[in-house]
């Protein structure tokens, strides 16, 4: 059970938050538990579906941005994102399980895609202090400094959401997947 509520459906949310759930329904197909825990506070999921709009408009493919999710998921230790990465990394990003495997690694089997996976968990690990090297780094695999921005936000968003699912103890309402031990 959660440690902070979560409620059981849109019409159990605030009120604020109702049009966002739907809009989640309607997307999705269903509204997982982070969202409608989230949803306890109109305010965060209103910016939290906003920052998750506009990066979905932005320079990185998807496909990159569920490879930093279950690599950030990984170093924070978040069973939830890692549960709802690897189900969205296999049945929207079309992602391999080797793939993934290597992605909670903090690498990938494509090389540029491992300068970003690589990137950020150097951001995640150091909390944003990393030196110009690495930014040197992932561009020179070929990613714009748009798109090394837009990493950086991944890394940002990700770690947000695993943040309050471990501190609400969210309840995984996906397929479970098993942290690896810190090596």
């Amino acid at each position: 059970m959660s440690i902070i509520p979560t409620p059981a459906t849109i019409a159990a949310s605030p009120e604020a938050s109702h049009a966002l759930l739907n809009a989640v329904q309607q997307q999705l197909g269903s509204v997982p538990n982070l969202f409608r825990l989230v949803a306890n506070s109109p305010a965060a999921l209103e910016g939290y579906l906003g920052m998750m709009g506009a990066l979905g408009k932005g320079a990185l493919p998807a496909a990159i941005g569920e490879r930093i999710a279950l690599a950030v998921a990984q170093v924070n230790g978040c069973e939830y994102c890692l549960a709802a990465h690897t189900y969205l990394g296999k049945h929207v990003a079309h992602l391999d399980d080797a793939e993934m495997a290597a992605n909670r690694g903090g690498g990938s089997n494509d090389a540029k895609a491992e300068a970003a996976v690589r990137f950020a968990v150097k951001l995640a690990e150091a909390r944003g202090h990393v030196d110009a090297g690495a930014v040197d780094a992932v561009r020179a695999a070929g990613y714009s400094d748009a798109q090394v921005i837009e990493i950086v936000q991944h890394v940002a968003l990700n770690t947000w959401t695993n943040y309050i699912n471990v501190v609400a103890a969210t309840e995984i309402d996906f397929p479970r997947v098993e942290l690896r031990e810190a090596a």
